[in-house]
């Protein structure tokens, strides 16, 4: 069992030498979700402080993504989140596709399937209240409809 523990130990420390690349992606502001949609203040407050982590190139890292093997599992659940939608690249997604990624926001909300339990772990202050997940559905619903609406 002493040997077994050692070794664990061993491998533990040996991983900390292969952290993850926290570069965040470079931004453009006439790209992003909350300027091109001229979204209201208080709902813009609400997408940042719940989506902007994993669904942006504005991540802010916790103290945890210095530590392997968490950071590992941390750094595929960002790549995850911005390839199913980035709202820092938003301008560059198809009307098609905008529309589409709205309505899919509204669902993942509406049945609180986003945030993500396992983030909320860390990041109390994301939770949404039934309220903030009735406005925040309501107003990607409300995007989807105009960019299906119309398009440009």
């Amino acid at each position: 069992m002493k040997k077994v523990l050692i070794v664990l130990l061993m491998i533990f420390v040996i991983i900390q030498f292969f952290p993850i690349d926290k570069t965040n992606p470079t931004t453009n502001q006439g790209m992003d979700f909350l300027k091109i949609k001229n979204t209201p203040d208080p709902i813009a407050k609400i997408i940042e402080n719940s989506c902007y982590d994993c669904h942006s190139n504005e991540t802010k890292y916790p103290f945890y993504s210095n530590i392997q093997p968490v950071a590992w599992l941390l750094k595929n659940h960002i790549e995850e989140g911005r390839k199913g939608l980035n709202f820092s690249t938003f301008a560059t997604y198809e009307p098609k596709r905008q529309a589409h990624k709205m309505e899919e926001a509204a669902e993942y909300v509406e049945q609180s399937k986003m945030p993500l339990e396992s983030y909320l772990l860390g990041h109390s202050n994301a939770k949404l209240t039934d309220r903030q997940r009735k406005e925040l559905a309501q107003y990607f619903r409300k995007i989807q409809k105009e960019t299906e609406t119309n398009p440009l």
